[in-house]
């Protein structure tokens, strides 16, 4: 062997050495014993929450998993897509056709579904698409407006039509899980999930409509999800939504529900009587409070100044007094020396919608107590009502 061959085969050596020792060094620090360790932790934990929380290649799903799955299969062929069009008149008295859209669900397998009517007014038709896709035309049964409940009828022609069971929302607590169904953004059968957030809370959704004792939920909630039905684990509908708080104009995980033992009132006069029988009083009012208490020198600080009774109201026939003479008022006059009504049933009234929630919970015939005073006297009237003859 030449000293040229010796020398590059003594190279050859040397790098060899090197590399073997360089691959126990990487091996003792990164290497299978090391890597093994951290992937027993890894699959430790993984191992842990596949038993509990994810499906197995058999199937197998968590509990909760299962009662998500088992509502949804049965309640969405009763969900319905509401569509709806109308016509508005531009500035220019131009007509401009507009659409919109909902949801719904069948109540009653002749075909009623409940829905919102801020869904369905002023439709001039109606199109339902329920689960299935089937496809039918929509009849404007009637509505509360006040509570934003309506009812639409379809003909399901023979076919038999899934119902939803209606529950018993004044059986909720706090913390109960709840499921929605819906069409948000028009992307038809969408279940959201959440609890009951509170209960009891009265929501204003216009000058002249509430949501009274209001179910607040989590459940994701967004446009087009409207009168669709939020259900419980039994398979129950205890609501229907209607109304989010949005700083933004998304989901911020507040929606609110309608009772559904408001809407099964509502339903069942509708279906039966073909009207909503509500409780009227029949007065006009005005808040008193403040500088206009004072000027009008009353004897409180916060009520309801009586400014009209209406002829033949159920006022008017126990004896309350509206005003007898007008008095200017900022930019409008009004009616002065009436009763000035400071509670209905002991429950204190400052405004309208106060008036409104307490007629809300009554039906007519029922005999309400109000609370008024007369120049500086107090008294207590006892008022049968009457039933509103509109909605």
């Amino acid at each position: 062997m030449t000293h040229g061959s010796r020398t590059s085969y003594g190279r050859l050596i040397l790098v060899a050495l090197i590399l073997v020792l360089g691959a126990y060094w990487v091996g003792s620090r990164y290497g299978p014993r090391q890597a093994e360790k951290v992937e027993a932790r890894h699959l430790a934990s993984q191992a842990s929450f596949t038993e509990k929380a994810v499906p197995s290649k058999s199937g197998t799903l968590t509990e909760d998993e299962a009662i998500n799955v088992r509502i949804y299969r049965q309640a969405s062929p009763a969900v319905a897509n509401i569509l709806t069009k109308a016509t508005e008149y531009d500035f220019f008295m131009d007509p401009v056709p507009v659409e919109g859209a909902g949801s719904g669900f069948v109540i009653d397998p002749r075909g009623y579904i409940l829905t919102n009517y801020h869904v369905v007014a002023g439709a001039q038709t109606i199109e339902v698409i329920l689960g299935d896709q089937s496809r039918y035309p929509g009849k404007f049964v009637g509505a509360d407006r006040r509570n934003d409940v309506a009812l639409v009828k379809i003909d399901p022609k023979g076919k038999p039509l899934v119902a939803l069971m209606l529950g018993d929302s004044a059986a909720l607590q706090v913390g109960q899980k709840v499921l929605a169904i819906g069409d948000p953004f028009g992307f038809q059968s969408t279940l959201t999930t959440g609890v009951v957030s509170a209960l009891g809370r009265t929501v204003q959704t216009s000058e002249t409509t509430f949501i009274d004792a209001a179910i607040q939920t989590d459940a994701s909630i967004n446009r087009g999800n409207s009168g669709g039905p939020l259900i419980n684990t039994h398979g129950e509908v205890i609501g229907i939504n209607s109304a989010i708080y949005t700083p933004s104009g998304t989901t911020a995980g507040i929606g609110f529900a309608i009772p559904i033992n408001t809407a099964k009132l509502i339903a069942n006069d509708l279906i039966t009587e073909g009207r909503v029988r509500r409780a009227y009083l029949g007065v006009t009012t005005l808040a008193v409070a403040g500088w206009l208490a004072e000027a009008l020198d009353l004897p409180v600080q916060d009520g309801l100044l009586v400014e009209t009774t209406s002829k033949g109201s159920p006022a008017a026939a126990a004896g309350i007094h509206g005003g007898d003479r007008v008095a200017q008022a900022g930019m409008r006059q009004i009616y002065i020396g009436g009763d000035v009504i400071v509670a209905l049933d002991g429950q204190k009234v400052t405004n309208d919608i106060d008036i409104n929630l307490i007629l809300n919970r009554k039906r007519p015939g029922d005999t309400l107590t109000v609370t008024l005073y007369r120049g500086a006297k107090k008294m207590d009237v006892p008022v049968k009502l009457g039933e509103h003859d509109g909605n």
